[in-house]
């Protein structure tokens, strides 16, 4: 029972409380070196870190590949912020899970009498 509630623990822990918000193209900074998702005209998907961007070129970095996209191929652009709320509703459903299952394992073992 104690590997389960750890292993439970490294979970909330280490968990992703990331979203991708839609902004502006022209209104991303490129100096935080920031993780932003792509869609372009066509339907294609791609995520990476913003490298360069100018008014024709928008350039990420995905896993040491350099991808430039051309701005007229952009349809919506999404950058990655925490999330304060996904984070703390996360957290307090697992931690009422894990009671839930440590209550459960103690009935069904007879401590709580």
């Amino acid at each position: 029972m104690k590997k389960l509630s750890v292993l439970l623990s490294f979970l909330i822990l280490f968990q992703s409380c990331f979203s991708y918000k839609t902004v502006d193209v022209n209104s991303i900074a490129i100096d935080k070196k920031q993780k932003i998702e792509v869609k372009g005209v066509g339907g294609t998907n791609m995520k990476g870190t913003l490298v360069f961007k100018n008014e024709q070129i928008l350039t990420l970095d995905n896993n040491g590949q350099l991808q430039k996209i051309p701005m007229s191929e952009i349809y919506e652009v999404k950058v990655r912020k925490f999330s304060f709320f996904k984070t703390a509703g996360v957290s307090l459903i697992s931690l009422a899970a894990i009671g839930v299952l440590l209550a459960a394992s103690a009935l069904a073992l007879g401590d709580l009498n």
